[in-house]
């Protein structure tokens, strides 16, 4: 796979196309993108008519973000728990004023039937997050998921195929893509704020929900609400415990991808923009807790993440950009303080920094504009202009997208990029301490082959991607 595959505008674009077509502004406004050739695009006309699959809490927020909008639907609900999918079908029927929404527990029944559907929010558990994207692709629907994109590694690689395959309208939940801050970022460090970047450190407060934990032993009943074998999904089967779901599913291995996966997404999805990354040439990682195995050998917990983390990745130079270096720390760990911040300056529960040849920059990765350390340098920095085209919001993005315009910005092309860089982090960590060489278009680690296992997982009989 070429690195150009992962580009986040196509080759020929929409404005392209149309330069120089008689036609005038007041007899058209938006050419579809069915009338590329493409298929699947709503006519800027029509409502995009859209199935909410997975509506706990993260899906109910998601839901009523498209219910508050004038240019889309929700027609159907779908949801393992009948709890959640009873109380998020009642509130599209009170919004709409009528008893049309339909509701499901399996959404590959819901794919299946509902006919008149041009898209999906996929909000399920991360080791779901393929599966339901990839089918709803598959069928011919646009797909928002939320993050983390993927489980594995070459989920999102093989996501980001069929993507360009079927050239339909992608967003992944990472809405910091779309704010201000994150062009400002970009924008001075392209002004040369701090010169060339060598090291970016980030950190985060995850996890708080546990980890670093054996499996219970203790087989509780099922709730009566609750489709347990729909919820595994593709995931191995085990008995139903409550330390599974919900949100907590995020700390095991065969759920969930951990702090990184939570949060990493948000924050190296700002790097790889404002650095313009790729591939890494490596990974490396340590974990706070393991499980000994012999008496000269530790072995990384099989059943959850490690209580605390810390990863790094090394990146090659692009143009005249340098080398860097970026590191992740979770669980309490912290990164040095930048040498120049004020003293009385906390680094904070989560953020990032950048260090360069010329000084450093302080960052959240939730949206916010930076700030150069120390605070005279910032009261002393002329800002530059902006140059980066300006979103017109991370949802907006999608629907105009879904209606043939230019793909969004967290498409899933782009997204699999990081995904796969970030989720590279926890293979390292399973592969115990050791350096892995990351061979990018050729999607493997050539020094220590047998990690290569951990880019995937098998799926539970009657399961595919």
């Amino acid at each position: 796979m070429s690195e150009q595959n992962f580009r986040s505008e196509p080759t020929l674009s929409r404005r392209d196309f149309v330069k120089g077509a008689a036609v005038t502004a007041a007899a058209i406004t938006l050419v579809p993108r069915h009338v590329l050739g493409a298929t699947h695009f709503v006519p800027p006309s029509e409502k995009v008519t859209i199935a909410a699959i997975g509506i706990g809490d993260q899906g109910k927020r998601d839901m009523e973000r498209f219910l508050e909008r004038d240019d889309t639907r929700i027609i159907a609900v779908c949801d393992v728990d009948a709890n959640n999918r009873n109380a998020a079908r009642d509130t599209v029927n009170k919004k709409y004023g009528d008893r049309n929404c339909a509701a499901f527990n399996d959404f590959r029944e819901l794919l299946a039937t509902q006919k008149d559907l041009d898209a999906v929010l996929a909000v399920v558990p991360d080791h779901s997050h393929a599966v339901v994207s990839m089918a709803a692709l598959k069928a011919g629907k646009h797909v928002y998921c939320q993050k983390p994109f993927t489980h594995t590694v070459y989920e999102a690689h093989r996501l980001a195929e069929v993507t360009r395959e079927t050239k339909l309208a992608t967003q992944l939940g990472t809405a910091n893509q779309a704010s201000e801050g994150r062009r400002v970022l970009q924008e001075w460090i392209e002004d040369g704020a701090i010169g060339g970047v060598r090291e970016v450190h980030i950190w985060t407060n995850r996890p708080f929900w546990p980890q670093g934990i054996d499996r219970p032993t203790d087989t509780p009943p099922v709730p009566a609400t609750l489709d347990w074998d729909l919820w595994l999904g593709p995931a191995p089967f085990r008995p139903y415990h409550p330390a599974y779901l919900p949100l907590v599913f995020r700390g095991w291995w065969d759920f969930g991808t951990g702090a990184l996966g939570d949060m990493g997404c948000y924050a190296l999805d700002t790097v790889f923009r404002v650095l313009r990354l790729k591939y890494p040439t490596s990974v490396e990682a340590c974990g706070s807790c393991f499980a000994r195995k012999m008496w000269d050998r530790l072995e990384m917990n099989r059943e959850t993440f490690p209580r605390a983390s810390l990863i790094r990745w090394e990146f090659p130079a692009r143009g005249d950009a340098p080398p860097v270096t970026v590191v992740w720390y979770d669980g309490g760990l912290r990164p040095p303080r930048p040498k120049d911040l004020d003293e009385a300056q906390d680094l904070g529960e989560e953020g990032a920094y950048y260090v360069g040849d010329k000084g450093a920059l302080m960052s959240r990765f939730g949206g916010d504009e930076p700030r150069l350390v120390p605070a005279s340098k910032m009261a002393a920095y002329k800002q530059p202009p902006k140059t980066l085209p300006r979103s017109i919001g991370h949802h907006s993005e999608w629907i105009q997208a879904c209606k043939g315009g230019e793909p969004a910005g967290a498409n899933f092309e782009f997204s699999a990029l990081v995904t796969e860089a970030m989720l590279l982090g926890n293979v390292a960590l399973r592969a115990g301490n050791k350096k892995l060489h990351w061979d990018g278009p050729s999607f493997k680690v050539t020094n220590v082959p047998e990690v290569n296992q951990y880019l995937h997982r098998k799926y539970r009989e009657g399961w595919t991607l």
